[in-house]
């Protein structure tokens, strides 16, 4: 059955460079990147990325993964990953991280959203100590609701590995990561998708409930999920099962949180929640659904299965 990935990160050069350039830590960008790579075999990305988007494109054929949301995962790399969009030939869809409380933010979403290469927005509100359904998200959720937009709420814990290799302080504050604040955002844009990477990275009770106010709120499997241990005896497992009891096979989402090379895409994980959904007995439908067809629908893809 088809694979869309709903959560990659496509990590180009830029990312990168960056982030090195805001360390502290002494020496030069490409000397600090240089010696993160060593240290932990993170290779760092072409320079050029239109050859980093055709790295992401074979690694999508080789394991026959059909589509891929891909994020800008910070303002400097909005160009790099335009120009992997324009070249994928419709098999990326692309998410821009932004901050609603800068300056002109609304506004740079408008833009990108009227060009047709982005689709939505990544938000980080503990990373940038903002309340999503306050109103300093208000203007850039207007803009979204115009171009029936989707809306990624990073909620619960949040942790950005290279930033901490490059010693960058995390300054993250996770009384802004409760997913229960985005009920009145949910309430009063209907016509935005919003959804809760990772089943709320640790605040899964406030997500189910969150999930039964709001139709318009789904939830992504992505990531290593580490953040169930953080709760004693929980499994993935038993993860899905009460994600699935709430939110129906409908409003659940496959990721995989890919982003660096070599992992490249990561099957591992795809293999483990396929395993998951066959010992829930969820039918074939019910798992392509998850698998891809429900990303398909909200991304206004061809539903049909590729041949």
């Amino acid at each position: 059955m088809r694979t869309i990935d709903f959560h990659a990160h496509l990590f180009t050069r830029d990312f990168f460079t960056a982030l090195a350039a805001a360390s502290p830590l002494p020496g030069k960008p490409e000397q600090l990147l240089q010696g993160v790579s060593e240290r932990t075999g993170i290779e760092l990305p072409d320079p050029d990325a239109r050859l980093h988007g055709r790295r992401w494109l074979d690694e999508m054929e080789r394991h026959g993964v059909e589509h891929l949301v891909g994020f800008a995962s910070h303002p400097a790399e909005v160009e790099a990953v335009e120009t992997i969009l324009g070249s994928a030939h419709q098999r990326m869809s692309g998410m821009l991280m932004v901050d609603p409380t800068g300056e002109g933010a609304a506004q740079h979403v408008e833009a990108k959203l009227a060009e047709g290469r982005f689709r939505g927005v990544l938000t980080f509100p503990a990373m940038h100590h903002f309340d999503i359904g306050s109103p300093a998200a208000a203007e850039l959720l207007t803009v979204l609701a115009h171009h029936r937009g989707i809306c990624y709420v990073h909620c619960g814990l949040l942790v950005v590995k290279l930033r901490d290799l490059l010693g960058l302080p995390r300054g993250y504050d996770l009384r802004y990561a409760n997913p229960l604040s985005l009920l009145p955002a949910a309430d009063a844009y209907p016509e935005v998708t919003f959804v809760v990477p990772h089943f709320g990275a640790g605040f899964l009770r406030e997500t189910l409930m969150l999930g039964a106010q709001c139709e318009n709120v789904v939830v992504d499997t992505s990531s290593s999920n580490g953040w169930i241990r953080t709760h004693p005896n929980l499994t993935l497992r038993e993860v899905f099962a009460r994600a699935l009891d709430l939110f129906g096979p409908q409003r659940v989402l496959f990721g995989t949180d890919s982003g660096t090379f070599p992992a490249g895409w990561r099957a591992d994980r795809r293999a483990e929640q396929v395993a998951i959904l066959s010992e829930l007995g969820l039918s074939e439908g019910e798992r392509a659904a998850i698998l891809g067809d429900n990303a398909a629908r909200i991304l206004g893809l061809d539903s049909s299965p590729s041949s």
